[in-house]
């Protein structure tokens, strides 16, 4: 407990850095929003307009709730471990829920227009980021929330569960970026060149999605803003350490 008084809350520059990120990661959404409502008419699910449901459920989805979940071992420096990784969980199951909500706007949008599906490089970055969302966050759940995973066994996965977090976050961001693209020449082909102002205000929405995911990155490798282990978590490593084949010890990672 004295230790967790005593240490800083935030390491300098780590606060900033982050209301930057959540700065811009509102402003992506609300861009999306107004993208959408200014220029495409607006969002509903029972008209012609089901599709503009897909690109803001992705971008809240699959790129601000699931950078942000990756920040909360970065945020939340004084609580338990395992209250972190709980919180780590919600956040990605939330932001599958909505993102699946943006994967069945756009099929039965495509379904109701007859229109065909699957065939564009969007499309099958976007089912695959997807999908290995999905299997990334059971891995996680199983490894390191489900009871009775070996603390070897989780140590050994670890490496493996912090790499493709930070590249599915790669990957849901370059494939906004060909959405974007994609709707772009799909509706003003013929005056995207004109520097009409949809065009510039998704070229602008492009660059913010890049910005975010460079802080997130920054933020995620500057190894001094790294969550350290508290006291009773040192000292529960320290006791493991002793066992001769290993049970993990409760809540550890």
């Amino acid at each position: 407990m004295e230790d967790s008084l005593t240490r800083p809350s935030s390491p300098a520059g780590l606060s900033c850095y982050m209301a930057v990120s959540q700065l811009l990661g509102l402003t992506v959404i609300a861009m999306t929003g107004a993208w959408m409502g200014q220029y495409r008419g607006g969002i509903a699910w029972e008209s012609a307009l089901q599709f503009n449901v897909h690109p803001l459920c992705m971008i809240i989805g699959m790129v601000f709730l699931q950078g942000d979940a990756l920040l909360v071992y970065r945020v939340f420096r004084n609580e338990t471990k395992r209250s972190v990784k709980i919180l780590h969980g919600l956040l990605h199951a939330f932001a599958l829920v909505i993102a699946l909500v943006g994967v069945i706007a756009v099929f039965d949008y495509h379904r109701k227009k007859g229109f065909a599906d699957m065939y564009s490089l969007h499309s099958w970055c976007g089912i695959t980021a997807f999908s290995l969302y999905f299997i990334q966050w059971l891995m996680g759940f199983s490894f390191f929330l489900f009871p009775g995973t070996s603390f070897s066994l989780r140590s050994r996965y670890k490496p493996q569960h912090v790499f493709f977090g930070v590249f599915l976050l790669v990957l849901s961001i370059a494939t906004c970026l060909l959405g974007i693209k994609e709707l772009l020449l799909f509706n003003i082909q013929a005056t995207y060149s004109s520097f009409v102002p949809e065009g510039i205000l998704a070229n602008v929405l492009g660059l913010l999605l890049i910005v975010f995911g460079l802080v997130i990155g920054y933020i995620l490798t500057r190894d001094e803003w790294k969550r350290p282990p508290l006291a009773e978590e040192l000292a529960l490593s320290m006791d493991f350490k002793t066992l001769t084949k290993g049970e993990s010890p409760s809540g550890s990672q």
